[in-house]
């Protein structure tokens, strides 16, 4: 669905990116280059999403996101950017020095929706 929104050369391209870092990339770092796709990806559908039916859907799929994850709902948008990672055909699942299981989608996911927070700004 991506894909479909930002279009298949900047698709492409992160797909590639992905590919090449997160093997063996820091999970605190990798979130963040992903958590820029999707606001990027949230924009782009913002701004088509009166002439295209994938981009209504994504743009309110995000709006949704913001609502649901007040309620500890992550889901949906959870979804869409392991689908991003599957494309990039790279594990995205892993485990720290102690066993505990994380997922780098995840964490972008929580990069994402508190994009605009400035915590020592509180």
């Amino acid at each position: 669905m991506i894909e479909a929104v930002v279009g298949k050369k900047i698709y492409n391209t992160w797909i590639d990116m992905l590919k090449k870092l997160v093997p063996h990339g820091r999970t605190h770092r990798l979130s963040v280059v992903i958590a820029s796709m999707l606001q990027y990806t949230q924009q782009v559908a913002y701004e088509k999403e009166k002439s295209n039916s994938k981009a209504r859907k994504l743009s309110e799929l995000f709006e949704v996101a913001y609502d649901n994850y007040v309620e500890g709902d992550i889901t949906d948008i959870l979804s869409v950017t392991e689908t991003l990672l599957k494309d990039a055909k790279v594990k995205f699942k892993r485990a720290n020095s102690r066993g505990h299981g994380y997922s780098i989608a995840e964490e972008a996911v929580h990069h994402y929706l508190h994009w605009d927070d400035m915590p020592w700004k509180s």
